[in-house]
């Protein structure tokens, strides 16, 4: 795996991914309904991104549908047996530990859905810089596994990742970005990018220093992953974390 990433194909069959399927659906149909009935907390991000909290996780809306739509939910994996049963899945975990190089254990579940027509952009970045500012030099040894719930084209917007960048560190920001979290896009050769499509089922790992983004899904079809972020087995959980911006002021 000297490119950083590995992609499993096929690794959960169909009635697999249809379950899997079936408790997104399900878990979104909950959250959005207790969101509109009950009382959120807000969050407004520097880039304008509108977040609600609510049954202990966090609604990103997509920030240029018309109407709403949902863009991640994160934690998720509390909100149905099935996704909690991921945690735990040895055909997760296994290649997870070789990857972190030690036993593993949760750090925060996501479940992205990018809607057809309106999935938008996930532009240059690492997930590292996020993690950095919750969890410090721990954030160094947390890797992700993708679950793909729809085949992943180059149309509906498949991740696209630079390999190898994961051994270069923190990579230059952009200066543009309010948040502070984005990559700088001038720094990335599109000929150094892969962009990785695989049936459902298929799982795509990477570290989080991976430098990736994903397009905008203008299909007519939904392309839903859940992301299960590992790290090693007894540290804290995301949800018990305190983001903190500062910390991006320690990063190269």
């Amino acid at each position: 795996m000297d490119a950083g990433y590995l992609v499993l194909p096929e690794l959960f069959t169909a009635t697999e991914v249809g379950r899997l399927r079936d408790a997104a659906e399900q878990v979104h149909a909950e959250v959005v309904s207790a969101a509109e009935s009950g009382q959120t907390k807000v969050t407004i991000w520097p880039d304008g991104h509108r977040l609600e909290e609510i049954r202990g996780t966090t609604i990103h809306w997509e920030p240029d549908a018309s109407g709403k739509a949902v863009r991640s939910l994160a934690p998720v994996a509390h909100l149905h047996p099935a996704l909690i049963a991921l945690w735990t899945e040895p055909r997760l975990t296994k290649p997870m530990a070789e990857l972190i190089g030690k036993q593993v254990g949760p750090f925060v579940s996501k479940l992205n859905f990018k809607r057809a027509g309106v999935g938008s952009e996930f532009a240059w970045h690492q997930d590292f810089p996020y993690w950095y500012c919750c969890a410090g030099d721990a954030a160094y040894e947390i890797a992700t596994a993708i679950v793909m719930l729809d085949d992943n084209t180059t149309s509906n917007g498949a991740m696209t990742l630079v390999p190898g960048s994961q051994r270069n560190g923190p990579a230059p920001r952009d200066p543009r970005d309010p948040t502070g979290l984005l990559v700088d896009p001038s720094t990335v050769d599109p000929a150094t990018t892969v962009t990785v499509t695989a049936p459902a089922g298929s799982v795509l790992m990477f570290p989080g220093l991976m430098v990736h983004r994903s397009a905008p899904n203008r299909t007519a079809s939904d392309r839903r992953s859940l992301l299960y972020c590992f790290q090693p087995a007894g540290r804290p959980e995301l949800s018990a974390l305190t983001y903190d911006a500062e910390k991006l002021r320690n990063l190269p």
